[in-house]
């Protein structure tokens, strides 16, 4: 039966083992291919999503690890239980050996002690009358006794020793055992104590992350609500509700629980996302909204590595290098939205010839002499930004990578 036990517990190891090593394989590779797509979405965002992946892999492991301890523990519970038991008998015979020596020690002296005082007696002279003779023959037998009883004793305490060594080592030998189980127990303790609170950090980097990403999804639905109602780009309704669906479905509860999604392969929802018709831009070259900037979220499709859902970044975002820095129009053109919202912070929209449009989001303030229907100049200060510019163009519906204007 306990045969049975361990070749189960074997095999369910093994394809624990060879299932968590393919999760832990396509965490890793995420990991290596990570910096590829880095700047693909916002850098904040994405350093979080590395350090829930990193903690991913930590957590698996850490699984790997304390199933490998289970199964070597299982393999030893009935020796360990063996092996106590067998050391309680053996410490018993231990004390009672050990006790039977010192019995035998003290009996071995005094029988020495006899013999040295009978021969220190019958060294010494005796007169020739017959009762002096009968008295030498008695010492003479009690001393050929003590001697033969020393013997005895003697031979009786070496082995008695011999017992008591072959015993010490049979009980130092289990103890090292029931020792080495112990740790792994104390071990197994440890390492589930440690898995539980790498869950906990996994389940608050993912609630924090999932706030982000949310965040970042709805800027992108509010600026494309409001270029919607300025009739510069339309919104498929359809395609709209299979996204929202795509994303409830991504972010439920269930699907994704705290415990890292059972750490299963999170399903990409590809389909869903809403189709973005985009243009090439043949323009041309102009300057850049910014003066001194860094490119913080690039233009195109990504998947979101911890929820799988595919995004579309119809803008770029650009972190300003100074602090409440300007932010200019990119060409000539007239103003025709400038005003402040709930999620995007100020936004001025500037239409261009040939049916183009910039979009300036997430600006800070706006210019006090920005107002609808002004003209401005290729250059003109519009407002400033202290976090980052969501910059975003245009084209008769079409969405145009926004870097291609100015590199």
């Amino acid at each position: 039966m306990i045969r049975i036990f361990i070749l189960l517990s074997f095999s369910f190891v093994f394809a624990f083992s060879n299932s968590v090593d393919k999760k832990i394989k396509v965490t890793n590779t995420k990991l290596n291919t990570f910096s590829k797509t880095y700047s693909s979405i916002n850098k904040k965002m994405a350093d979080n999503a590395k350090a829930i992946l990193l903690q991913k892999r930590k957590i698996l492991k850490q699984q790997k690890y304390l199933e490998q301890l289970k199964y070597e523990l299982s393999k030893k519970e009935s020796s360990y239980k063996l092996n106590s038991s067998k050391l309680v008998k053996l410490k018993k015979s231990q004390n009672s050996l050990k006790s039977n020596q010192d019995k035998i020690e003290l009996e071995l002296s005094s029988v020495i002690s006899k013999t040295i005082s009978l021969n220190v007696v019958l060294d010494a002279q005796y007169s020739a009358d017959i009762e002096s003779m009968i008295e030498f023959e008695v010492l003479q037998v009690m001393l050929k006794e003590s001697k033969e009883k020393a013997k005895k004793l003697s031979s009786v305490f070496h082995e008695n020793s011999k017992h008591i060594d072959i015993l010490d080592r049979q009980t130092s030998s289990l103890e090292q055992e029931i020792e080495k189980i112990d740790r792994k127990r104390k071990k197994l303790i440890s390492t589930q104590e440690a898995n539980k609170k790498s869950l906990k950090k996994l389940k608050l980097a993912k609630s924090l992350y999932k706030k982000e990403l949310k965040k970042l999804l709805k800027k992108q639905d509010t600026l494309k609500k409001t270029l919607a109602k300025l009739n510069i780009i339309k919104i498929d309704e359809i395609k709209k509700r299979k996204e929202e669906e795509a994303r409830r479905v991504a972010f439920s509860t269930k699907k994704n629980s705290s415990d890292g999604d059972k750490l299963i392969k999170v399903k990409k929802h590809g389909s869903s996302y809403q189709a973005v018709k985009t243009k090439r831009y043949r323009g041309r070259k102009t300057i850049a909204p910014l003066d001194h900037y860094t490119i913080t979220k690039k233009y195109g499709t990504y998947t979101d590595p911890i929820y799988g859902i595919k995004i579309f970044n119809e803008s770029i975002s650009l972190k300003p290098k100074r602090a409440n820095a300007k932010v200019k129009t990119v060409f000539n053109g007239k103003v025709i939205y400038a005003d402040k919202t709930a999620v995007l912070d100020n936004i001025v929209i500037v239409e261009h010839k040939n049916g183009l449009h910039t979009i300036y989001a997430n600006l800070s303030k706006i210019s006090p002499n920005i107002r609808k229907g002004k003209k401005i100049k290729k250059g003109y200060t519009i407002g400033r930004v202290s976090d980052e510019l969501i910059f975003e163009v245009t084209q008769k519906s079409y969405h145009i990578n926004p870097i291609r204007l100015f590199r």
